[in-house]
């Protein structure tokens, strides 16, 4: 009987130790999926230098990171947004100009990314001058008015950017005695608000919606041959695939829109804080409502 006893305490034990194996093994493969999960709320937002981009783009990383996805801003040129949407390395491409400024874009990867939903409406892009500048209101008028600018140069922003090829057609349609110097938006509107504090003459590429029409009195000069276009609107497009890998991301992209009023605080708030981030969550802080209605 004493053995018998002895026997039936080890089969115990034995069971429990197999027990308690089979439960860290479920223990285990629940870690592994929480892991999984964390992995699908990841997601990169490409960002180029304009301004209204970084704003919406930094907006997007406050609003994502509260519902728990880990984002990544990648700072890129336009073409370089292209590249890595078609790659699969970014995500979430903020700013697709169509039907006109991103065209060539379009054209060459119009099978290769998912061309998504339109966020804004009735974009405007060319040349501007201040509004001081009287005697200029058409780019014709431009070349009647070349006396006026001693550097000769219309101040654009990155090369990469469609509104600088447009400028390049622009400069040969109206057969403009100016040159076209590249650099950041940051630099452009720098040379520009330095004019405009000193009342100079100053030729530069802009756009609608942007926070320097807020700021300063800026007029677009009329495009009679249309090298710029008609209105536009704004998009967002992914990497393929994207959709079925997190819908539900995909689902609050698709329902985002902003009117003008809108943007332009955000884009004032950001451009008023110390950091893009703190300036955005201050606009979220203040429009929980606008926000509840893309992501619920």
């Amino acid at each position: 009987m004493k053995h018998t006893r002895i026997w039936l305490t080890a089969l115990m034990l034995s069971a429990l130790l197999v027990l308690a194996a089979c439960g860290g093994s479920d223990s285990s493969e629940e870690g592994s999926s929480d892991e999984g999960s964390s992995e699908d709320k990841e997601v990169s937002i490409g960002m180029n230098n304009w301004a209204e981009n970084i704003a919406v783009s930094n907006m997007w990383k406050v609003v994502l990171e509260e519902e728990g996805y880990d984002v990544e801003l990648e700072n890129v040129e336009k073409g370089v947004l292209y590249e890595g949407l078609e790659a699969g390395d970014i995500d979430i491409g903020m700013e697709i100009w169509l039907p006109n400024t991103d065209a060539s874009f379009y054209e060459q990867y119009e099978e290769d990314i998912d061309w998504r939903e339109t966020w804004y409406e009735g974009t405007t892009l060319g040349l501007v001058v201040p509004s001081y500048m009287e005697d200029i209101n058409t780019i014709e008028d431009l070349n009647e008015n070349v006396d006026q600018f001693d550097d000769g140069q219309i101040y654009g922003i990155d090369s990469g950017a469609s509104i600088m090829s447009l400028t390049d057609e622009a400069i040969d349609t109206y057969d403009l005695d100016y040159s076209l110097a590249a650099s950041s938006e940051g630099s452009m509107m720098t040379e520009l608000t330095g004019a405009v504090e000193n009342e100079e003459p100053i030729v530069v590429t802009l756009w609608t919606p942007h926070w320097a029409f807020s700021e300063m009195d800026l007029k677009f000069l009329e495009d009679t041959e249309n090298v710029y276009g008609d209105s536009e609107n704004i998009s967002y497009a992914a990497r393929l695939g994207l959709e079925d890998d997190q819908p539900e991301l995909v689902e609050m992209f698709d329902k985002f829109m902003l009117d003008d009023q809108q943007l332009g605080e955000l884009m004032a708030s950001i451009n008023e804080a110390d950091s893009e981030e703190e300036g955005a969550q201050a606009w979220v802080d203040e429009n929980q409502d606008v926000i509840d209605e893309w992501i619920q």
